[in-house]
Parts: C-alpha cells; sequence; structure tokens
C-alpha cells in the first residue's frame, strides 16, 4: 500500500462526494438558491478544513483491508457530522471567524447556522443507511454522545475547580468519540469485532490528546486563526488553566477575578496567559497528551504491523513531537 498516494485519491474521491450531497436540493417554486446549502458549502468546501476524520477512515480501513470504494461514503459522513458540530458550536460560542472565514451564523445568523448544521446531519445519516444500517445505529451513538459532551463544556465555563476527569470526559465526547467512530465503522465494514474494540479505543484516546494539543496550541499562540489565550477570555477550563491554577493558588485569584467580568481585556488576558506558563502547567499537559497517545498506541496492539496502521501510529506520534517543537521554539 501507497499510503501518500492512495490518501491523495481517497480524499480526493471524498472531496467530489461532499461536493455532489452538497449541491442544491429541492427548495420549491420561485426561490433563488439554496440557502442551507450555500451555508453548508461555506463551511465544508474550500475552507481549509484538514479531513483528518475522512484520513483515518481510510487508515483504519486498510488496516483491516476494506476496499477504498466502500469507504468513501463513511469518510464523507465523519466529515459532515464533525462539521454539523462545528456549525452548532459557532452558534454556542457566538464564534465570528472559523478556518480565517466568517463562520455561516455571523455571515448568515444563527438560525441558517443551525438548520444548515442539521441538514448536513441528516444528509450524512441518510448515506449511511444506504451503506450499512450498523453504522447509522453507531452513528447516531456518536451524535447524542457528541451532543452531550457539547452541553457539558458550556456548563463547565468558568469553573476553575472542575475535575480533570470532567475536562476529559469532554474531551473524549466531542472529539475522541467520532475519532473512534471513524475506526468503529471501517472495522464493521470489514466484520472484525476485535478491531471495532480496538479501533474505537485507539481513536477515543487520540481525540483526547488532540484536545490537549489544542489547549497546549492556545497557551503558547500557535493556533493559526485563532487568537492567543482564548480560552482565558472565553473563560473555558482548559487542561493548562486547569493545572496552573492548582499550582498557584495566587493565579487562581486573578482568574476568579477576571472571569468575575463582562469583558477581559486583552492586557488582563495576557497577564494570566504568561502566569499559566510560568506555572509549568504546558509541560505537565504534554505529558498527560503523551499518556494519551501512549495509551492509544497500545490499544492499536498488532494493527500497528501493516502499513496503514503503521500510519495510524506514526500519526499519532507526530501529534506529540510537532507540540514539543511548539514548546521548544516558544522557549527558544
Amino acid at each position: 500500500m501507497d499510503v501518500a498516494h492512495e490518501l491523495t485519491e481517497f480524499l480526493g474521491q471524498v472531496e467530489q462526494r461532499l461536493i455532489a450531497l452538497l449541491a442544491d436540493g429541492d427548495v420549491g417554486p420561485d426561490v433563488k438558491g439554496d440557502t442551507l446549502m450555500d451555508a453548508a458549502r461555506h463551511l465544508c468546501l474550500g475552507a481549509g478544513g484538514k479531513r483528518a476524520r475522512p484520513m483515518l477512515v481510510r487508515l483504519f480501513g486498510g488496516a483491516v483491508g476494506v476496499p477504498a470504494s466502500r469507504l468513501v461514503d463513511v469518510g464523507v459522513a465523519a466529515e459532515m457530522i464533525h462539521s454539523a458540530s462545528l456549525l452548532h458550536d459557532d452558534v454556542v460560542d457566538a464564534g465570528m471567524f472559523r478556518r480565517g472565514r466568517p463562520t455561516v451564523n455571523a455571515r448568515w445568523g444563527n438560525i441558517v447556522a443551525v438548520m444548515s448544521g442539521d441538514l448536513i446531519l441528516s444528509t450524512a445519516l441518510s448515506q449511511l443507511s444506504l451503506l450499512d444500517a450498523r453504522l447509522v445505529q453507531s452513528g447516531l451513538a456518536v451524535v447524542s454522545e457528541m451532543t452531550r459532551a457539547a452541553i457539558a463544556e458550556v456548563e463547565a465555563r468558568g469553573d476553575m475547580d472542575l475535575p480533570l476527569t470532567r475536562l476529559r470526559y469532554i474531551a473524549e465526547g466531542k472529539t475522541g468519540s467520532l475519532f473512534g467512530w471513524c475506526g468503529k465503522a471501517a472495522a464493521t465494514l470489514a466484520d472484525q469485532p476485535e478491531a471495532v474494540e480496538r479501533f474505537d479505543a485507539f481513536g477515543r484516546h487520540l481525540g483526547v490528546a488532540f484536545q490537549i494539543a489544542d489547549d497546549i496550541r492556545d497557551i503558547l499562540g500557535t493556533d493559526v486563526g485563532k487568537p492567543r489565550y482564548a480560552d482565558v477570555h472565553s473563560r473555558t477550563p482548559s487542561m493548562p488553566i486547569l493545572l496552573a491554577v492548582s499550582r498557584d493558588e495566587s493565579l487562581r485569584r486573578k482568574l476568579k477575578d477576571a472571569w468575575a467580568f463582562s469583558v477581559i481585556t486583552p492586557e488582563r488576558t495576557r497577564e494570566i496567559g504568561n502566569a499559566i506558563e510560568a506555572t509549568g502547567a504546558v509541560e505537565a499537559s504534554m505529558a498527560r497528551m503523551n499518556a494519551e497517545i501512549e495509551a492509544a498506541l497500545d490499544k492499536l496492539g498488532p494493527f500497528t504491523d501493516g502499513a496503514a496502521g503503521a500510519e495510524l501510529a506514526g500519526w499519532a506520534r507526530k501529534l506529540s513531537e510537532g507540540i514539543a517543537d511548539q514548546v521548544k521554539g516558544r522557549a527558544a
């Protein structure tokens, strides 16, 4: 398996399928264009998405011998479920920009963003129903888990005493569950129960590691298109923030005071962000991220032997290496 070549070809097929599915639908007479699909295309097509989930689908499928042709709609569904969650998140967060462009809610309003997300989600599940009913059942379970994690994140806003177990629950639900489903779906098509369990667990641990990596990038200011210390400004408890306030009581008081106001000034945000870095919370967060990556690799087990499985393992390790390089770059 020429992994790089096959991934490129597969992602191209996913892109073409997305374009076809997001074409204007039947909007009735005397209507110019399809507003919901316009909004969906704005987010899903040509907006810099990494297509990480379709890539995972292809690698998981390659590890259990599923032909690429049977995986395209799974990869599309994974991307559409992810996109629907982003549309809803931007409404909840009142986000104005994503991937360097105005969000759907900023351009069309909250109603269009919510309805467009619902339409994308229903389209994804409809496509899965044509492929294998088992994937619809597991896909619905993932959507439910992602939704519960999203509301848990909202309820945690401003909570400096949020238990790390609760933070992990949120990260696994919002990111890890869909990563895991990418593997579970591929293994289901291969009728390999052991792979279903192993791939799901691998994806869940990897998803938590990805969320911790995002938390670290927020503190380092290395997340392209996102302002530094956005989590501090939005009162979102993250791994570095929670670890930092557990180490420094004066920082806890400063952050509590800052979060008590409706608006946090940029100067105050920078002051608190610098104080978080000074506690060593970034390095401690890296250790937790690496523990999740090692747990993921352990779950993958014998499936690392082939080219696709080895690529999955390598992708996980690159996450650790990339964050380590960014931390070193900040220290230099």
